[in-house]
């Protein structure tokens, strides 16, 4: 008796998961997804949601579940199959998710698969003497620009602004782009853009209004470039460098603080 080339199960109450065999490719992609998409509308009159785990080598499974309207949702690790801990990328549709056919529904799709960056945002506060504001880190040995993670739906200007105030109890607005930094992937982090905003000159004294978030912040201090490159990675003192130069004018490019040959 030949297997079915789906299987749905019941994992937990409300939750099916759906697999299916590679035979099901074997008509082409139109066809796999035309199974699968039935068996997912099928499960869901039942359940509030389907699940797939697909293999993250299989490309064939991952596009058969992305145009059957399953959303992807992340990349569950250590996973048990036959008793093996391997690594599968979680896709699901809810059943009051925007169907795939509608503009919405299709436009939440490609969200869910196409390639997210990380943007941080910093900002570059000089003194009447042109030192520039840096912080001494509680989870790293390096200093560095303040700033910090742009969140979700949040405008990276604005962001900037909050983590000045969050992390060093200041009120600065964020004035002009002037670098855009492309970081690349380094020491456990994926790779990065990190914006640096014009914070203007204040007077040295307004080092007397931090308040340091203890959990993040040790201290702050207006530096020279000298002791910002004997202090800061060498990547974010050339950052540094760069925003400097570009005061005044049109906001730059560069990739881990050097300027990129045309």
């Amino acid at each position: 008796m030949s297997k079915q080339p789906t299987t749905v199960t019941t994992v937990a109450e409300g939750v099916a998961r759906i697999s299916w065999l590679p035979d099901v490719h074997v008509s082409g992609l139109g066809s796999a997804v035309d199974v699968v998409r039935r068996e997912v509308e099928a499960a869901l009159a039942a359940h509030v949601r389907v699940e797939a785990l697909v293999d993250p080598a299989d490309e064939a499974a991952q596009r058969v579940a992305t145009w059957s309207g399953l959303r992807r949702e992340g990349v569950m690790r250590g996973v048990t199959v036959e008793g093996e801990a391997v690594d599968r990328i979680v896709y699901a549709r809810l059943r009051d998710d925007v169907p795939a056919h509608e503009p919405e529904g299709f436009r939440a799709l490609l969200n869910s698969f196409l390639p997210r960056k990380r943007a941080i945002s910093q900002m570059l506060v000089r003194d009447e003497d042109g030192r520039v504001l840096l912080c001494q880190l509680t989870y790293k040995q390096d200093w560095d620009l303040p700033g910090g993670v742009v969140e979700v739906g949040e405008s990276p200007q604005l962001a900037v602004g909050r983590e000045l105030e969050e992390e060093l109890g200041l009120v600065l607005p964020a004035g002009d782009l002037l670098l855009t930094d492309w970081l690349p992937p380094w020491s456990g982090w994926d790779d990065a853009l990190c914006l640096v905003f014009d914070g203007g000159v204040h007077p040295a004294a307004i080092l007397d209004r931090v308040v340091a978030e203890p959990r993040e912040i040790r201290s702050a201090a207006f530096c020279t470039l000298e002791e910002a490159r004997e202090r800061c990675a060498d990547f974010t003192a050339r950052r540094v460098e760069s925003a400097l130069r570009n005061l005044g004018g049109a906001p730059a490019y560069v990739e881990s603080g050097s300027p990129v040959e045309s």
